[in-house]
């Protein structure tokens, strides 16, 4: 039987190996995650580490929930967030970002080239627990299963229910997506075992209109995924 190609079915991700992979998060979702840990976890007594934090946009809405957030990225963007703590490349010099106080979450966004590896560095760095957001396709492949969810499956799966929507260097409201996404979350007093959760609609209570600056804004944005018939 012949393998269903069609754009309709088939996604992509179309990143130079140079490039920065910076696709910010919506602060939605972000709170939404926050909400779900904040039922079994205080917090509000702990710290956390963005350590792809691009303009600030996950480390914003984190720091509205945990004690202290550190924001670090391997690119200086502090010229459009001065709340950016420092540079350092998580995956070679993370031991250059001293921290006065033990990092309980490392929470991010991370590059999709190298969201294995900062997965396993995370997971080197917190003491609680680490919350990658991810599209929801990288549950997919053997390869992926035998490198990393067959060592270190996760302790939750949440996966929205509504489409979150990423874009190439921009925060935009109003574009749309065909990608699904879900946090994915380690715990190290993890038992064992996956739970699967859905993040119910939350969008309308968690998305504040402050969240998005006019010049963020874009009427044509462009998709996280290059949908192709390749």
């Amino acid at each position: 039987m012949a393998q269903n190609r069609s754009t309709a079915v088939m996604a992509r991700r179309v990143e130079p190996n140079n490039s920065l992979d910076y696709f910010p998060t919506p602060p939605w979702a972000t709170r939404a995650l926050c909400e779900h840990l904040k039922k079994d976890h205080p917090l509000h007594r702990q710290v956390c580490w963005e350590p792809a934090c691009g303009e600030g946009w996950m480390a914003r809405p984190l720091a509205e929930y945990f004690a202290k957030v550190h924001a670090t990225d391997v690119h200086d963007y502090s010229a459009s967030w001065p709340g950016q703590d420092g540079v350092c490349d998580f995956l070679i010099d993370w031991g250059h970002a001293v921290f006065p106080e033990p990092v309980h979450w490392v929470i991010t966004n991370p590059p999709f080239r190298l969201a294995e590896e900062f997965i396993r560095m995370a997971l080197s760095v917190a003491d609680v627990g680490v919350a990658v957001l991810v599209r929801t396709s990288f549950l997919e492949g053997q390869e992926r299963f035998r490198r990393l969810f067959s060592q270190l499956p996760p302790a939750m799966v949440l996966q929205f229910v509504e489409r979150v929507g990423i874009f190439r260097g921009r925060i935009d409201q109003y574009g749309s997506t065909a990608t699904a996404y879900c946090w994915l979350i380690w715990l190290h007093a993890d038992t064992g075992g996956t739970a699967f959760h859905w993040l119910p609609p939350c969008r309308s209570d968690l998305e504040r209109q402050e969240d998005y600056p006019a010049q963020a804004r874009c009427p044509e944005p462009m998709p996280l995924f290059e949908e192709t018939a390749a």
